[in-house]
């Protein structure tokens, strides 16, 4: 149960009238979350709305909670720090059919919140501000945000996920409670907001984008937001959240150009106008290869632990792989290459036994053992990671249903 106190809206009854809740994280913003929520509550009022103003203090030592409680807002208590918190323990708290949430630092517009309203009416899940299209006031967002991290997170992210959304990091934002239900969101910190925007576009859902403004904030102290480590978390949240680009795409590209590299260099020396390659580059080319298996494996985990641990939906592409690639065939294939590579170390001993056990040219013995070495360490790889696989395999059965 989630503790909340100065509820404006009370009983039963109230929570079945209520449309719309809107919702702001707080972390001592006594400042300005006056501002805000009588901006909210005048938006309420003017429209005709029937709603609710909650806000998620996230353990403010100031009289944020106070002041809040005094406006009429409801606040709710967030046991764990974190912007994601915050604002997931306020939607959690919420008795509106729809959610908007924004900042409680009055650099967004809550005044004018017909726009995304009037989306979710119109059966949107989730609808994303757009500051380029409805306007940045000058010193509103730093340049480096303006004109490097916003427009390229925003494009790693349509390219990752073919994400509608033009302004991926938007604070103001709206969805259906329901739609947050099925989210199931799990960060607690600022990879919050790129979460709700992968998780609704990898579940199908509607995304509308609506133009809104974006102001200077009305606090006096630094804001808490970091520019370059919270663009970094965003970052690596959706890397690591895509493992394709992260580890597939990039790992099937290291094995394919190790194995071109090898495969061309197998029959002798190559030389490429005064440049002469030999076994020194066919053994950095079976590293390569390694390094490049082992990268689309960890891929395969890394999308099988997001799905257990519900950070990503349930994936038909695994339980194909599961009903193609089963521990049965992981081991015949990982058998039969190991199999030919130790015939390869065989022949090459055969080789070395007809000199006697001497001295012989290097690169003749190595262009035999360098690929049948590539082979025994490939095959145990495959069959260590099918194993891994067939484990993780009964887990992700067991939690869909199968």
């Amino acid at each position: 149960m989630v503790p909340a106190t100065g509820s404006a809206l009370d009983g039963i009854g109230a929570q079945e009238r209520c449309e719309l809740s809107i919702i702001m994280p707080c972390l001592n913003e006594a400042e300005t979350i006056e501002t805000c929520i009588r901006k909210a509550q005048g938006f309420l009022e003017r429209s005709g709305v029937i709603g609710e103003v909650i806000v998620g203090d996230n353990g403010s030592t100031d009289a944020s909670p106070d002041i809040a409680r005094r406006c009429g807002a409801r606040v709710v208590e967030v046991p764990l720090r974190g912007y994601g918190a915050a604002l997931y323990y306020a939607a959690l708290a919420a008795r509106g059919a729809y959610i908007i949430m924004g900042d409680a630092d009055d650099s967004y517009d809550f005044t004018d919140l017909t726009p995304f309203l009037e989306k979710l009416r119109a059966g949107c899940d989730l609808v994303m501000g757009n500051r380029f299209r409805g306007g940045i006031k000058p010193g509103a967002m730093p340049w480096k945000n303006r004109l490097i991290g916003n427009p390229v997170l925003s494009g790693i992210g349509r390219l990752f996920f073919h994400c509608p959304a033009r302004d991926f990091h938007c604070g103001l934002r709206g969805f259906s409670t329901e739609a947050f239900k099925r989210m199931d969101l799990r960060t607690t910190g600022m990879e919050f907001a790129s979460e709700m925007v992968i998780k609704a576009t990898l579940l199908g859902m509607k995304i509308a984008e609506v133009p809104t403004t974006l102001s200077p904030d009305g606090r006096s102290r630094v804001p808490h937001l970091r520019p370059w480590r919270d663009g970094w978390r965003h970052l690596r949240f959706m890397l690591l959240y895509s493992p394709r680009w992260l580890f597939l795409y990039p790992g099937f590209a290291l094995m394919l150009a190790g194995l071109a590299v090898g495969l061309w260099l197998l029959p002798g020396p190559r030389t490429i106008g005064s440049v002469t390659f030999d076994v020194h580059t066919m053994l950095l080319a079976a590293a390569t290869v390694l390094i490049g298996f082992q990268s689309v494996a960890f891929a395969a985990f890394s999308k099988i632990y997001a799905v257990m641990m519900g950070l990503l939906p349930p994936s038909r592409a695994l339980d194909r792989l599961f009903r193609v690639f089963t521990l049965e065939v992981g081991l015949s294939l990982g058998v039969l290459m190991m199999a030919t590579g130790a015939g390869g170390a065989l022949y090459g001993l055969v080789l070395w036994h007809g000199h006697a056990f001497g001295p012989m040219v290097p690169t003749q013995l190595l262009r035999i053992l360098i690929p049948s070495s590539l082979l025994l360490s490939l095959g145990c790889q495959v069959v260590l990671s099918s194993f891994f696989l067939s484990v993780l395999g009964l887990n992700v059965r067991h939690m869909s249903g199968r």
